[in-house]
């Protein structure tokens, strides 16, 4: 027997982006561990990642090129082709479309795997070269992103590790112990060491079980919430004067807000007591360092750009920033900014060209559209990698309606014959992180991180890179950046800062990072100082207090945050994963389920005007009056009804970012 260990880097859309020692036996892995060395990983993985081998060896695996057979609105049939048959006829079908307009080509991607190589590298290069429609990629983080731009000139923050040092940790809309398990084990040792632990987050999480508090406001509020606090800061004269008059830029408009928000007007917005609001005040300015951990939950909201703007400044304020262990992270990804190719996609071979630009948060739309001068043309072709977004993008009615267009082409590369596979006309065989070799950043520490291929790739599988090299090349594209080997590709992701070879032998590089790295201002704004204009408090589309009739007919506000033990729409059909999990559900308070008569574990319908979310109920703590929780994001097709709940989410963007507002829903819960 032959034994080798292989380092990787994990590529899921998670702040940890762990390092990864994979044991392989024979030419088959048999473990995939967190690295003890990686100072942020420190030998520990989440239940997921760990399962690693039994998604990669899975007998569902996708292996060969598939080609439907059949309607797209009937049982999905394929059957089994050659690579050069479906390479031949997908260049077919794109050059014939691309002769008309290649803007009626839609890429579609997101993070199902943050590689730069097996991310958009080679793909992005391929769309410039054909001239294909772009995508604005939103469905995640935009809305933070932009908040965090327009406050702090990037997406930066403070060092994960450093929250062991707070006497003060505010966990903002984040289920960490799910979502973030290396910041809770920091978490964890502040708390160990004496420091205070505060849950803001509507849902009573796993996390908020482990803090010492939980305030559980009314989806979308969190603006409110902030802005409560600043009042109180300034009341009693709990602010930093000197950090503020030399680092904040807009200070006065803020304060002027901030005063219209006393402790009782938040208490009424934000569904919580004014008790609450000058308690958390009076501990963010006496428990010091204070830190906060924002997620990306908050921001899934009408207004989630500017409750990002507002929590981010609360720093600013006490002069948090001063110390090591104080501060705020959501994501330190533009740390990365100065280290990375900003030509890696090629955007030169656009050679001038601008084609439209299309949100994806907003596919649903798009692909029922019709062309028109304001849209331009119809879109024609869809080719999907990395993403699912039948199951994963909002209001699912209308995005499968678009995907079952029998004159919409549609290719995906795929593991598993998911939701938005069943819906392709080809389905391509791609390889795991387990298969192909890639570098990663990340946005929840500040290292960069290289993935080995551990074995070469399953039955027919390809990487992403390749697929898309081969496509280039049937379709006729000649230029020789389209040519690239993986291996060139990485030699050109990075600057000369990023030392390759020490990533190949150790596996990752930290950056250059400053302990405190805004102790005495330098925010990456054009003037160096923080900016506070313009933020303000925008209330959710759908609230009593925005849509009063609305609200009349669908009292509950609906949120929809990950199942612990999947990733998105990652890992659902992992069996052993979905065995804990055991099926979708709704949670919702007692008073809410007795209000209706609804019991627990009955089949239960959420409902609005756009669709009706089939799932089980289960009565629990969980869900506060008011709230409930469609936990996923499960494929379709193992719901109860082949529906999940997207079915019941809005196109509608945020005030930041052009993203999506999934938890800014409103519902009526009956029996099934």
């Amino acid at each position: 027997m032959t034994t080798r260990t292989v380092y990787g880097a994990c590529p899921h859309d998670c702040p940890d982006t762990c390092a990864l020692q994979v044991t392989v036996e024979n030419e088959r892995v048999v473990k995939v561990q967190g690295r003890a060395e990686h100072p942020s990983t420190h030998g520990a993985l989440c239940t997921k990642v760990s399962r690693y081998p039994e998604r990669t060896y899975h007998p569902e695996r996708v292996l060969h090129p598939l080609k439907r057979v059949g309607r797209k609105t009937e049982a999905p049939r394929f059957v089994q082709v050659s690579w050069a048959e479906a390479l031949a006829d997908i260049a077919a079908r794109l050059k014939d479309i691309a002769a008309r307009d290649p803007q009626a080509i839609q890429p579609y991607s997101y993070a199902g795997t943050m590689g730069l190589i097996q991310g958009e590298a080679m793909a992005g290069r391929l769309w410039n070269a054909l001239g294909a429609a772009r995508l604005d990629r939103t469905i995640c983080a935009s809305a933070g992103g932009t908040a965090l731009a327009a406050t702090y000139g990037h997406k930066l923050g403070m060092h994960t590790r450093h929250f062991a040092g707070a006497k003060l940790i505010v966990i903002w809309g984040s289920n960490s112990i799910a979502s973030n398990l290396h910041f809770w084990t920091y978490a964890n040792q502040a708390r160990r060491e004496g420091a205070k632990l505060v849950c803001i987050d509507p849902r009573k999480t796993e996390t908020a079980d482990k803090c010492h508090q939980h305030i559980a406001l009314l989806p979308g509020t969190d603006g409110a919430l902030a802005l409560g606090l600043m009042h109180e800061l300034i009341r009693n004269d709990w602010l930093d004067h000197d950090y503020i008059e030399r680092h904040l830029d807009g200070w006065p408009e803020l304060r002027g807000k901030a005063l219209d928000w006393p402790p009782e007007r938040v208490a009424e917005v934000c569904g919580i007591t004014a008790d609450e609001v000058r308690g958390l005040a009076r501990d963010y300015a006496t428990l010091q360092p204070a830190a906060i951990r924002m997620n990306y939950g908050l921001q899934r909201v009408r207004g989630g750009g500017n409750a990002v703007r507002l929590i981010a400044l609360l720093p600013c304020l006490t002069g948090a920033w001063r110390h090591p262990s104080g501060g705020v992270l959501l994501s330190s990804s533009g740390w990365f900014a100065p280290y990375k190719n900003p030509e890696l996609e090629r955007p030169d071979l656009l050679a001038g060209r601008q084609p439209r630009m299309v949100n994806m948060s907003t596919i649903g739309d798009a692909l029922l559209a019709e062309a028109s001068p304001a849209f331009g043309p119809r879109i024609e072709a869809l080719v999907v990698y990395n993403s699912n977004p039948v199951a994963v993008a909002p209001e699912s009615p209308k995005v499968v309606r678009g995907f079952q267009r029998e004159d919409l082409f549609t290719v995906v590369l795929e593991h598993f014959m998911t939701d938005t596979a069943d819906l392709a006309d080809y389905v391509l065989p791609a390889t795991t992180q387990l298969e192909h070799l890639d570098v990663h950043t990340a946005y929840g520490h500040t290292d960069v991180l290289m993935n080995q291929p551990a074995i070469a790739p399953l039955g027919e599988a390809k990487p992403n890179s390749q697929i898309f090299r081969e496509l280039a090349a049937a379709l006729g594209l000649d230029h020789p950046a389209l040519r690239e080997t993986d291996e060139e590709l990485v030699a050109q992701a990075f600057t000369a800062e990023i030392d390759l070879g020490l990533l190949r032998t150790q596996g990752w590089q930290p950056l250059p990072i400053p302990e405190a790295p805004f102790a005495e201002g330098g925010f990456r704004t054009p003037n160096g100082r923080a900016q506070a204009a313009g933020a303000d408090f925008v209330p959710n589309y759908e609230s009593v207090q925005s849509a009063p009739e609305l609200a009349a007919r669908y009292p509950l506000a609906m949120i929809s945050p990950p199942a612990r033990n999947f990733l998105n729409s990652s890992f659902v059909n992992v069996k052993s994963l979905r065995d804990i999990e055991g099926e979708p559900l709704i949670e919702m308070h007692a008073d809410d389920a007795a209000a209706r008569g609804l019991a627990d574990g009955s089949l239960v319908a959420a409902f609005n005007d756009r669709g009706r979310y089939v799932a089980r109920l289960k009565v629990s703590p969980r869900a506060r009056p008011g709230v409930v929780n469609g936990l996923g994001v499960w494929w379709r097709k193992l719901g109860p009804r082949g529906t999940n709940v997207n079915e019941v989410t809005h196109q509608r963007l945020t005030d930041m970012g052009n993203a999506p507002a999934f938890y800014d829903c409103l519902v009526q819960i009956e029996a099934a």
